[in-house]
C-alpha cells in the first residue's frame, strides 16, 4: 500500500485557524507485510535515530490497525518525507492524516475521505491543515460535534505559489503562545469580513483582491517579529507581483500566490534577496491524500 499526501500551507493571513490549501510537495509512506517490523526514512528525519524509535505515524497506524482488525501485524514501513519539519507546511497533519488513511487501506477497510478527516481530529483539533491535507484545493472548515464540516475549492492552473523556507523552525505550540488572550471587537470584525473576502476570491476567481483580503491583526503581528527577515519577504514579494504574501501557517515559512507567468521571476528576485533561504515553485495540489494497493 502507498500512501502520498500533499504539504498544507493554513492560515492564509486573516484565515486564521479555519482556511487552508494544498501544495504539490509530498511525503510517500510505503508499507508491506514482513516477517518483522523495520522503519526506512529518506529525505526530511533520515538521519534521526529518535525519528524511527519515536514515530507520530507508526503510533496512529498502529493504534487504528489494532482497532479496527483486533491484530499487531508486523510491517516494513518506508518513508520518503519532502515536506520539511516544523516550517509552517503541515508536516504533523500529513504524518496524521496518512497515517489514518493508510490504517484503513491495509485493513481492508474503504477509505472515507470525510471519516479519515473527522479521525484526524483526535490528534489535531484545528482543521485549517488536516482538511486540505485530505481534500486537496482551497478548504474553509468549522467543527461541529466532533465533525468537520467543509467547503473546498479547486484552485486554478493560472496562479502558483513560491514559498520562502528558511533554515530556522518554528515551534507550533511557542509560536501560539504569544498570541493574545483575547481580542477586541473591532479586531474581530476586522478578521470576519477578511477572510469571508478571501474565500470568495479564492471561490471565484478573484485574485486581484488576495492582496487586501489576507491582512491580518490576530496572529501574523505577533508571530513575524520572530523572524525579522519576513517582513522583507513580504515587502519584496510585493514589489514584484505577488498576489498575496503570508506566514505560512505558524510559520517560519512565507507563501507567496502570484501568476502562473509571473512565478519564475518573483522566484530569481526572492533567491537573489534571501539567498540564505531555500526558495522553490510550487504548483496547488486539488486532490489530497491518494493511497493505491
Amino acid at each position: 500500500m502507498r500512501v502520498r499526501i500533499p504539504a498544507t500551507s493554513a492560515n492564509l493571513g486573516s484565515g486564521f485557524d479555519a482556511l487552508g490549501l494544498a501544495l504539490s510537495l509530498y511525503n510517500e509512506v510505503i508499507i508491506t507485510p514482513a516477517s518483522f517490523s523495520s522503519v526506512s526514512i529518506n529525505g526530511e528525519g533520515a538521519q534521526s535515530g529518535a525519528l524511527k524509535r519515536n514515530n507520530l505515524f507508526l503510533n496512529i497506524f498502529n493504534e487504528i490497525y489494532l482497532e479496527l482488525t483486533g491484530k499487531t501485524d508486523t510491517f516494513r514501513i518506508v518513508f520518503d518525507n519532502q515536506i520539511p519539519f516544523s516550517r509552517g507546511l503541515g508536516s504533523s497533519s500529513a504524518v496524521i492524516v496518512s497515517a489514518i488513511a493508510a490504517a484503513y487501506g491495509v485493513a481492508g477497510f474503504k477509505v472515507n475521505k470525510q471519516s479519515v478527516l473527522n479521525r484526524a481530529l483526535f490528534y489535531e483539533n484545528h482543521p485549517d491543515n488536516i482538511a486540505p491535507a485530505t481534500l486537496g484545493g482551497f478548504v474553509c472548515s468549522i467543527v461541529k460535534n466532533g465533525r468537520v464540516i467543509f467547503n473546498k475549492f479547486d484552485l486554478s492552473n493560472d496562479i502558483k505559489a513560491v514559498v520562502v523556507i528558511p533554515d530556522k523552525p518554528m515551534s507550533t505550540s511557542q509560536s501560539r503562545s504569544v498570541l493574545p488572550k483575547s481580542y477586541t471587537a473591532k479586531e474581530c470584525v476586522h478578521s470576519l469580513s477578511h477572510a469571508a473576502l478571501l474565500s470568495s476570491c479564492f471561490a471565484s476567481g478573484r485574485f486581484e483582491y488576495l492582496r487586501y483580503a489576507s491582512e491580518d491583526v490576530m496572529h501574523e503581528p505577533y508571530r513575524i517579529p520572530a523572524l525579522p527577515e519576513l517582513a522583507g519577504i513580504r515587502e519584496v514579494a510585493y514589489e514584484n507581483g505577488a498576489l498575496l504574501s503570508t506566514l505560512s501557517g505558524s510559520g517560519s515559512s512565507f507563501l507567496n500566490i502570484v501568476y502562473a507567468d509571473d512565478a519564475a521571476r518573483l522566484h530569481g528576485v526572492l533567491s537573489d534577496k534571501f539567498s540564505h533561504f531555500r526558495v522553490e515553485i510550487f504548483e496547488f495540489d486539488n486532490d489530497g491524500f491518494i493511497l493505491e494497493s
